[in-house]
């Protein structure tokens, strides 16, 4: 890794948390190489999925989250990740690298490791509005309510103020992206 020479014999190496590196569109297999080059523990998660070409079908592996790679890095020493050519930056807030939790990752290292089919999919909040995908409620669109263990989609009449609450599956829904604001 990293900085070993600097290491006195018998001190362990420093513990480096995990950060999420977004990358360039479809290039995280590369970006992943070139930071395991450089040193760095990097992580990046796939998952097996069909892919339908115009003249054929595959299954590939393709990135979990997809356009991001996770590194195990100093946030003092970003440079040598973020000269990569692929490499955009590193997930941040207000220009402090912000550290995943070892447990996320852990986590989400216990799925893949289980073998169970898996793949990406939208954090959904109470209150969100969302959209069914499937089902006899297809295009539904309300906002999500959670009440106890069980998701609810509640549709208004707002001439009315009133609203119909109705169970519906967590995989079956959607986020709704909120209308952009008109500027001008």
């Amino acid at each position: 890794m990293e900085d070993l020479a600097q290491l006195s014999p018998g001190e362990p190496p420093p513990l480096r948390p995990w950060f999420a590196v977004r990358v360039k569109a479809n290039c995280e297999q590369v970006a992943a190489a070139a930071i395991n080059g450089r040193g760095v523990e990097e992580f990046l998660p796939v998952y097996q999925t069909r892919r339908r070409w115009s003249d054929r079908v595959r299954d590939v592996n393709a990135p979990l989250f997809p356009g991001y790679v996770f590194a195990k890095l100093d946030p003092n020493n970003r440079l040598p990740i973020l000269t990569i050519p692929s490499v955009v930056e590193i997930v941040s807030v207000a220009k402090t690298p912000v550290p995943i939790p070892e447990e996320e990752i852990d986590a989400v290292r216990l799925v893949l490791a289980t073998g169970a089919h898996c793949g990406p999919w939208p954090l959904l909040k109470a209150g969100q509005l969302v959209r069914i995908e499937r089902g006899p409620l297809t295009g539904l669109e309300g906002v999500l309510l959670q009440v106890k263990n069980r998701y609810r989609l509640v549709i208004s009449v707002s001439i009315l103020q009133r609203g119909v609450a109705v169970e519906v599956d967590l995989h079956s829904i959607r986020p709704i992206d909120p209308p952009k604001r008109r500027t001008g």
